[in-house]
């Protein structure tokens, strides 16, 4: 009974650590273990090669959906997060899910960013395919130094870094956010 007291106790202590940083269910299940940080991004080192910086107070949850105990998406439902998954050849490709998008790759690294009603996908290394979550249809790729906003509604198209709406600064911010 002792043993399983100071386990229960251990494991109230990580989930106070976990509160105030990113708000992410368990994934111990998934292969991942979180870096505990008090203030500023978190950081989710994964078995299997991925890595997830999420951005302080976001609200997201590790999935493994073929349950063959690794991660394979991720929901996120507020704020950012950077996630870096390592090349495979073939398989299904890692996805993170938003209200309003759905962004899919297979090796890369890039950041997701949810409010209230759009979705911003900016890939750093690799290529990332964005689709609307509700109205699956025609989505875009992204290569490097590309992002897309996606809202609910209305085209879905890319924008290059150096149109006004991606510029640098806007990068810069985002990447400060994820600590980066």
């Amino acid at each position: 009974m002792r043993g399983f007291s100071r386990a229960g106790f251990c494991a109230l202590a990580w989930s106070l650590l976990l509160i105030g940083s990113a708000t992410a269910q368990p994934a111990t299940d998934a292969g991942c273990t979180a870096s505990p940080s008090a203030a500023g991004p978190q950081v989710w080192r994964c078995d299997n090669g991925v890595t997830i910086v999420a951005e302080n107070g976001a609200r997201f949850e590790l999935k493994d959906a073929n349950r063959d105990g690794h991660i394979d998406a991720v929901e996120l439902s507020d704020k950012a997060l950077l996630v870096e998954v390592p090349k495979k050849p073939g398989g299904n490709p890692f996805k993170v899910l938003t209200p309003q998008a759905i962004a899919a790759v297979r090796g890369t690294k890039w950041a997701v960013d949810v409010a209230e009603t759009k979705t911003s996908v900016f890939v750093a290394d690799g290529r990332v395919g964005v689709t609307r979550r509700a109205a699956r249809g025609r989505g875009v790729v992204l290569g490097p130094g590309e992002g897309v906003d996606v809202e609910a509604t209305g085209p879905l198209t890319v924008k290059t870094l150096t149109v006004k709406t991606w510029g640098q600064p806007r990068v810069d911010a985002l990447m400060a956010r994820l600590g980066q």
